[in-house]
């Protein structure tokens, strides 16, 4: 193990694993690059921020006994979203350093293996494990305060309990909890009792600092991290409404396991939520509604990628899904959008064929009208519809990937520990809104979202519509939601419906009148 504590050079002695060779075969590369993808990965999740946490995984290779196989780390102290693939640590599987990453000019640190090495090889050592990863999520430090005297946290009855090895929905789950130290490696013998005292566990909680997870390989380790972080937040949330996570029926928290209802150590837990952000927990809002274009989302990216994508393949989306049910409801919503445009005499629209002209005929003159509308950048239900099936095959093929601004996911994070309901309320439909936030580039973010609102609930520059959302979304009253946006007549109109409002600076936005009287943003991080 001491050898874990030497950095620098490359050692090529030992079994054809431990060759120059070999550490630059595909197998070592290919694990490398996963290694960084998963540390800015677990970096927007906050299971690694501000240089905490860390990774591990074995290169799997089946010509090699996998007590043999050579073992990938990242660094510690270092910001993970950053890393690349050679920034990782090579390690022989008797826990020898292989292979030391090149330092990097100042202010970066020179190069040092994982704090958590010694606490990795434990896992590797008497679990087998194929990858381990230790997480600082908050959740899985909150959960750990629950109770303070505990040495266990129990869950059952939740449907993400199937996603933890050996374990079944009726099961009870328990996770060992194990004492924070002031040096992660003290942690080492402690984890190594818990290990061996619960040998069902795939994981080991540490109090007031985070979770120790492993798999036979990096999808089960990952697997089971999302669902044991989903098993915290809801068991911080059930608490939060004096519901008890650990019984089958989730009844009320008896007064001799905790506080029953919205009082008690639940200020604790906000306190310790809120303090961060210098807000009263009074002051917080019950939800946020965001807009998409110029606000969650660059502007560049709807008007040069998602709208041109549409207006280039509409042709070919309606003639491969033309006799569908949902493109004849497409196209029906369309042929009464082009009845009323022809009325009021709108430009660029051309009347449409009965059907008993042709599928093609029909097809070019609806073609002709949605590059028409598409032009116009028109917020109207019958487009927008037709755009979110357009834009779900591109999704689905991977031809599109959603983009949202880097403060972002970790607003949406903080959000949802604090307990805040986060909406989007948009133009474009919201089929789209959900393929833009579960396909991005920061990965799956619908998770933090509670619903998404079109123009079906109303125009977004009328106030009705506010006052709509107001109604739908549970509060007491309008003011309770902060609404932000780029554009200033939807600022207005969410104000005159009683919401509280900012307004989103971003590159490409807009400009904003003189003495608009809204608060400005330039990042979610200043909410």
């Amino acid at each position: 193990m001491a050898a874990l504590a030497v950095n620098g050079g490359v050692k090529l002695v030992g079994p054809a694993t431990h060759t120059e060779a070999y550490l630059g075969s595909k197998p070592v590369k290919e694990t490398r690059a996963l290694l960084s993808e998963l540390c800015r990965q677990f970096y927007t999740l906050g299971w690694v921020s501000g240089t905490g946490g860390s990774i591990t995984i074995k290169v799997h290779d089946d010509s090699i006994p996998k007590p043999h196989q050579l073992i990938l780390m990242s660094p510690s102290g270092v910001q993970k979203e950053r890393m690349e693939p050679e920034d990782m640590y090579v390690i022989s599987g008797n826990g020898s350093i292989l292979f030391s990453p090149s330092p990097k000019p100042y202010p970066h640190k020179p190069p040092k293996c994982s704090d958590c090495a010694p606490l990795f090889m434990k896992a590797y050592e008497m679990r087998d494990a194929g990858a381990v990863i230790h997480s600082h999520g908050m959740e899985s430090c909150l959960v750990t305060m629950l109770n303070p005297m505990s040495k266990e946290f129990r869950i059952t009855h939740m449907e993400m309990i199937k996603g933890i090895k050996g374990h079944g929905y009726y099961d009870e789950l328990v996770v060992p909890i194990i004492e924070n130290t002031a040096y992660e490696n003290e942690l080492t013998d402690s984890l190594a009792k818990a290990i061996q005292a619960y040998p069902k566990t795939t994981a080991v909680l540490v109090r007031n600092h985070g979770i120790y997870i492993w798999g036979d390989s990096w999808i089960s380790a990952k697997t089971q991290a999302e669902c044991y972080h989903y098993l915290f937040d809801a068991a911080i949330k059930l608490h939060q409404l004096g519901i008890d996570w650990s019984t089958p029926n989730h009844g009320p928290i008896q007064n001799g396991k905790g506080t029953s209802g919205r009082n008690g150590n639940l200020n604790m837990s906000t306190n310790a939520l809120t303090a961060d952000s210098n807000y009263n927990s009074n002051l917080l809002p019950r939800c946020i509604v965001l807009d998409i274009e110029g606000t969650t989302t660059p502007i560049s990216f709807v008007m040069e990628v998602l709208f041109p994508y549409a207006r280039d393949n509409v042709g070919r989306h309606l003639s491969a899904t033309y006799d569908t049910a949902e493109t004849q409801d497409d196209i029906k919503l369309l042929r009464a959008q082009v009845q009323d445009d022809l009325q009021q005499g709108v430009i660029g629209a051309v009347p449409l064929p009965s059907d008993d002209a042709g599928k093609e005929e029909v097809i070019a003159a609806l073609v002709t009208n949605v590059d028409a509308m598409i032009k116009a950048d028109r917020k109207i239900t019958a487009l927008k519809q037709l755009q979110g099936h357009i834009w779900r095959t591109g999704f689905e093929s991977h031809e599109l990937e959603g983009v949202v601004f880097d403060d972002v996911p970790e607003a949406l994070v903080k959000w949802d520990a604090l307990g805040i309901k986060v909406y989007i309320y948009s133009s474009g439909s919201r089929l789209a809104q959900r393929l833009i936030f579960g396909n991005s580039n920061y990965g799956n973010l619908r998770k933090y979202l509670s619903g998404f609102f079109d123009t079906a609930v109303g125009n977004k520059r009328e106030t009705q519509s506010y006052v709509e959302i107001s109604q739908s979304v549970g509060v007491d009253k309008p003011s309770e939601i902060l609404f932000v946006t780029d554009v200033y007549q939807e600022a207005t109109a969410a104000k005159a419906a009683g919401l509280e409002v900012v307004i989103s600076v971003r590159p490409g936005n807009g400009p904003l009148p003189e003495n608009h009287g809204f608060r400005t943003v330039n990042s979610f991080s200043e909410i």
